[in-house]
């Protein structure tokens, strides 16, 4: 019995380890390489890129869409092999991954995050199992920093007040019928006193002092914050994501020549 826990014991560890063997990701592309981080905060997409980078599911794909200032966007399985001009993007692994937002996890400049469709037909937020984005970005001052804030505080009220309204959908129909707009009035006060509730202790949108500084000085896209989640970031060779993101691209924002990712390396350190 003991010699069997030790064999457990000795399985678990190894298993441990293997599991977080590799947090690094060397990514070879035609035109340079750059390594990446994997966060241990966000496992269900970390150990995802790392399933499919260890199969070499993305050599020979493309960064099919790239944007100077703001990301270069890749992984798509369609792209492999793509003829010149195609648009692309549109393939996936039959399955989604379940959203990791967390507020430490920024976009900065050299941030890895995860590509998804949008909010119409995905309202969960959910990722791309295979598509992923790197941002460059710019820098932002103070004043459009706040402006953002408020523009996603502005956005979720607005989510709110929808998700309220339909609870006093028939009630309002009823009022409106009747001319009765006294009620009316009551009914849109009580929803916004609600929306005012739920928000009334702080902006949970608002960005941190160091996360902050990081946008004003370093740069990358504060707007997409909460809405994509960012497992990663590139860690060496960042002169190569400013390479790639000045490569002239087509009005479908695909790059004239190809940038191919050519290998996916696991890396120790």
């Amino acid at each position: 019995m003991k010699n069997l826990f030790f064999l457990v014991l000795l399985f678990f560890s190894i298993s441990t380890f293997g599991a977080k063997k590799y947090r690094l990701v060397e990514i070879e592309t035609n035109v340079g390489t750059f390594k990446v981080k994997l966060y241990t905060n966000t496992p269900k997409h970390s150990e995802q890129f790392l399933a499919l980078a260890k199969k070499e599911h993305y050599n020979g794909v493309l960064f099919h869409r790239i944007i100077e200032n703001f990301m270069i966007q890749g992984g798509a399985s369609d792209s492999k092999g793509a003829l010149a001009g195609k648009m692309l993007g549109d393939s996936d692994l039959g399955y989604t991954i379940e959203s990791e937002f967390l507020p430490e996890n920024c976009h900065i400049k050299g941030a890895l995050a995860a590509a998804r469709q949008g909010d119409g037909v995905n309202p969960e937020k959910r990722s791309s199992a295979e598509q992923f984005y790197i941002v460059q970005g710019e820098t932002y001052t103070d004043t459009q920093l706040d402006q953002i804030e408020k523009q996603k505080l502005a956005v979720a009220k607005n989510k709110l007040g929808e998700q309220l309204y339909k609870s006093y959908k028939q009630e309002h129909m009823n009022y409106v019928q009747r001319g009765q707009k006294v009620k009316i009035d009551s009914l849109v006060n009580l929803i916004n006193q609600k929306i005012e509730e739920k928000f009334t202790s702080s902006n949970p949108y608002k960005f941190t002092p160091e996360v902050r500084e990081l946008y004003k000085s370093v740069g990358g896209t504060p707007f997409l914050d909460g809405d994509y989640t960012v497992f990663g970031e590139i860690v060496e060779g960042m002169d190569i994501l400013e390479k790639i993101a000045k490569v002239q691209t087509d009005k479908n924002d695909r790059p004239l020549e190809d940038i191919i990712i050519l290998s996916t390396k696991l890396k120790r350190k």
